[in-house]
């Protein structure tokens, strides 16, 4: 169903080619110095990268993919989710750029393409959950049982 992807690509003018921050300080407490407009970006590009790893089922399909690649089979198997659903949050990942698609014979395989960045998030948001308490869980407004 997704064997066209391997000839799938963003657009010259939609990629970033600089250093993108959101953080208006530096981790010793002194200002970046960065502009206004700077900043937007970069807290623009990071809300996005949070909307993309924003979905249980998709996560679950990254969590996957930092064990070795897979087709959509074997990850319709091991998460038990639907195929359409697996298919839908690749193409996500896809558009993001975080995995990679390639032919091997009549399957596609999936494989991430920022693995140790993502382990990285997924490691500081746990830290941060355990540094919250998990409280978020409990949010009105994004936490279980939130109006979607």
């Amino acid at each position: 169903m997704l064997g066209h992807i391997q000839e799938w690509s963003l657009p010259a003018a939609k990629i970033y080619h600089r250093k993108v921050t959101m953080l208006a300080v530096n981790l010793d407490g002194h200002g970046e110095g960065i502009s206004a407009a700077d900043a937007e970006v970069g807290l623009v590009a990071a809300a996005s990268l949070f909307r993309g790893l924003g979905d249980p089922s998709r996560l679950a399909i990254v969590n996957h993919l930092l064990l070795g690649q897979h087709n959509v089979r074997e990850l319709t198997e091991h998460l038990g989710l639907a195929q359409s659903t697996v298919s839908a949050h690749l193409r996500c990942l896809l558009d993001c750029r975080m995995v990679a698609v390639q032919a091997v014979g009549r399957s596609s395989v999936y494989s991430l393409v920022v693995g140790p960045e993502v382990l990285e998030v997924l490691r500081a948001a746990e830290t941060l959950l355990s540094a919250t308490g998990q409280a978020v869980v409990l949010c009105p407004r994004f936490g279980v049982g939130a109006a979607s």
